[in-house]
């Protein structure tokens, strides 16, 4: 039953009245949750004492004015708190790679550097952009060549984003932008070279080319990007007619290393030729300045000779004769063997014994060479037994 009810003894159960000590007892057996006004004004209480707030005054006015110091120095504390904790959200650490770019309410407002750093939070926005990661992006595409064929071209960029700012803020997505780029980069130089170029020996000009477009693309819209390196990492035809290219490729193959090979040759046999026509030209040159000196040697030698002819002609020819007979008889291998008072000439085939020198053998077998001793030990032998034939047939014609 409620305190104010009729018949319910309102006087026992008003909350506002100030009972005796049984009163109190009795609230004190039947007391619910403590009052959540006394629960603040206790720790209202404890943090003025504190920080100093200092004692509250006893009475009514001076309970009303501690009461209204306490809560105006817990509301400093907590603007303090929130102030540092703030504060210390402003802190952050800028790696060695990296740098940030700050807005202040949206708008830039500076490019921080390594170390540590503050800026106020929930009113600067930093953004880390590191600049010397290398980043890649793959691409792949079909497209026509020059002479109106497919081609598949898959290939890698790799890029650092070296300015910052521009990265940020001058292209909302600038690693799309960096795909379009690169699509319209390779396209444009694919449509420009033929098909057996990018399959074989142009593919490496071809990343050149596709690298040098695609920097300036990414210049032109500042972007921030710097191109380091465009790999093309497959180029092929399509899978439906790849085995006639590669034929195609074959052939081509085989008709450069033909090419080659005759290269070869030629650089081989046209050196040599050109020295053996130098060597003749030598030989030649050479044989002319020998005729011409043996010429006037002959020409000199036979004026002198006139000379000492006109002086003493028999004895000179006498001399000529003589000597022109030892020149020719000297280089004969054959020997006529004439005996004096008689009609027979024996002929000594020397050249034949000196080619069939080495069919000669000793006893044991090994071959025996015919020295110019041994040949003249030969020659005497014979000369005695045609003198014993002669003195033989000599003394036979007598006796008859």
């Amino acid at each position: 039953m409620a305190w104010n009810e009729p018949g319910g003894n309102g006087n026992n159960h008003d909350p506002w009245s100030s009972g005796g000590k049984n009163d109190r007892g009795k609230r004190g057996q039947d007391q619910g949750p403590p009052d959540l006004d006394e629960a603040l004004r206790k720790l209202q209480d404890r943090m003025n004492a504190l920080f100093g707030g200092g004692k509250r005054r006893s009475g009514g006015s001076g309970g009303s004015s501690g009461g209204s110091g306490g809560g105006f120095g817990f509301l400093i504390v907590i603007v303090v708190v929130a102030a540092l904790f703030w504060a210390g959200m402003g802190f952050y650490t800028v790696d060695q790679p990296e740098r940030g770019v700050v807005l202040r309410l949206g708008k830039y407002q500076d490019t921080v550097r390594p170390g540590l750093q503050w800026n106020p939070p929930l009113i600067d926005e930093v953004t880390m952009v590191n600049t010397e990661m290398v980043r890649t992006h793959n691409h792949n595409s079909q497209m026509l060549t020059e002479d109106e064929n497919i081609v598949y071209v898959d290939l890698t960029v790799q890029y650092v984003a070296t300015d910052p700012k521009a990265f940020v803020l001058n292209v909302r997505e600038p690693e799309e932008s960096l795909a379009h780029a690169a699509e319209s980069a390779l396209r444009h130089v694919v449509g420009t070279t033929e098909l057996h170029s990018i399959l074989t020996e142009g593919r490496e000009t071809l990343g050149i080319q596709v690298q040098e477009r695609l920097q300036r693309y990414m210049e032109f819209y500042g972007t921030g990007i710097n191109i380091v390196q465009v790999n093309i990492k497959n180029a092929q035809a399509p899978s439906q007619v790849q085995d006639a290219f590669d034929d195609v490729i074959k052939a081509r193959e085989d008709e450069q290393r033909v090419i080659n090979e005759a290269q070869t040759y030629a650089n081989g046999i046209v050196p040599e030729a050109r020295g053996e026509a130098q060597r003749i030209i030598e030989e030649a040159n050479a044989y002319r300045e020998e005729v011409v000196a043996r010429s006037t040697g002959e020409a000199e030698r036979f004026t002198a000779l006139l000379t000492e002819y006109s002086k003493a002609p028999d004895v000179t020819r006498q001399r000529l004769y003589l000597e022109t007979m030892q020149e020719v008889l000297g280089k004969t291998p054959k020997v006529l063997v004439d005996v004096e008072g008689g009609n027979n000439m024996m002929y000594l085939p020397l050249d034949k014994l000196m080619d069939k020198q080495n069919e000669v053998r000793d006893s044991s077998g090994r071959p025996v060479r015919l020295d110019d001793l041994s040949l003249q030990r030969i020659t005497d032998q014979v000369m005695d037994q045609v003198r014993q034939r002669q003195n033989s047939s000599t003394t036979t014609r007598e006796g008859r």
